[in-house]
């Protein structure tokens, strides 16, 4: 059976093992995935990300971070913009997650960044998810 939106399963996945209180999760590989899990790790909501190659597509290897009260440091994880009903947004209209305790990812014509980096360079895009 063919996967119709790969990005949230992997949302999902990771929402799951939160859930469950696992220390990784693994995902099928893709740019997209890689540059999704980048900005996770450089904003501080997971502790590392590690690419294994194999003779299909990848995995992802996500290793969670939690408190020391052992609470997960990612409290939301929410698909915005979905195969069927895509969310694009100028970067003025952006919403801010939590009055910016949260982020927004963004896939931009630069790339995907945050909500605060399309701001800044100016510059809007399909909103893919937000994480809080």
């Amino acid at each position: 059976m063919t996967m119709t939106d790969p990005i949230a399963d992997m949302i999902v996945r990771i929402k799951n093992a939160v859930m469950a209180s696992y220390d990784k999760v693994e995902v099928p590989s893709s740019k997209i995935k890689i540059n999704i899990v980048k900005i996770l790790k450089f904003e501080g909501y997971i502790r590392n990300y590690k690419i294994i190659k194999d003779s299909k597509q990848g995995i992802i290897v996500i290793y969670l971070k939690y408190s020391e009260d052992k609470s997960s440091v990612i409290k939301g994880l929410k698909r915005i913009s979905k195969p069927s009903c895509r969310i694009y947004l100028r970067c003025k209209k952006i919403p801010r997650v939590l009055n910016g305790l949260g982020i927004n990812i963004v896939s931009t014509s630069k790339g995907i960044v945050t909500d605060r980096e399309a701001r800044k360079m100016g510059v809007g895009g399909e909103i893919i998810c937000s994480v809080w």
